[in-house]
């Protein structure tokens, strides 16, 4: 259905994310990973949201130069905000034990910004997903850690994984969105911009 809408655009996804891919095959699209290096740093003065904002639309500048008019990038950023702070990706298991446990019997922010680039125009576009875990033992972090190393996922978890089953009591807002991406919200979009050309 959106891929016939969609069939005089080329997709772009500049994603390394498998499960990001899985999403976008799943609403039956065919899409080119395309990925280019970038610093994901931010200015100190952006908090919450306005920091994936701003990186999701950061990793589309490497692109801008080289988009076809028929061309449709996609670039995408999550944060973990939780008590007043971005919550990235652990650099190893001592800075993943230190996020859980600072997770654990508490409620966290997931912000996940999806930015939609074309030679002419820029759509932006974020969701907010609000989840509680249960308090979390040491072993169980620690097992987690161990046996998933969530070193590629904000916030040092992936909800689809061991630790989410087991922990994760309470989620308010979309559970695709803390996976990394509010397809509700990218689908409507898309939609959008297929209905607008």
């Amino acid at each position: 259905m959106l891929h016939e809408k969609l069939k005089n655009y080329h997709i772009i996804l500049a994603s390394g994310s498998p499960r990001r891919q899985a999403f976008f095959k799943n609403l039956g699209l065919d899409v080119e990973i395309r990925l280019k290096p970038i610093r994901e740093d931010y200015p100190e003065h952006l908090t919450y949201f306005e920091i994936s904002n701003y990186l999701a639309k950061l990793k589309a500048t490497p692109f801008k130069s080289e988009l076809n008019p028929n061309d449709l990038l996609i670039t995408s950023d999550t944060i973990v905000w939780h008590q007043e702070s971005a919550l990235g990706k652990p650099i190893d298991k001592k800075e993943a034990y230190t996020i859980l446990r600072s997770l654990s019997n508490a409620t966290h922010e997931v912000v996940t910004s999806v930015c939609f680039t074309t030679v002419n125009v820029q759509k932006l576009l974020y969701d907010i997903t609000r989840v509680t875990f249960k308090p979390l033992s040491d072993e169980e972090i620690e097992y987690y850690i161990n046996q998933c190393s969530p070193f590629d996922k904000a916030g040092a978890y992936g909800i689809q994984e061991w630790i989410g089953q087991i922990g994760v009591t309470k989620l308010e807002g979309s559970y695709f969105n803390v996976m990394g991406l509010p397809t509700h919200l990218v689908y409507k979009t898309l939609n959008d911009i297929a209905e607008a050309t």
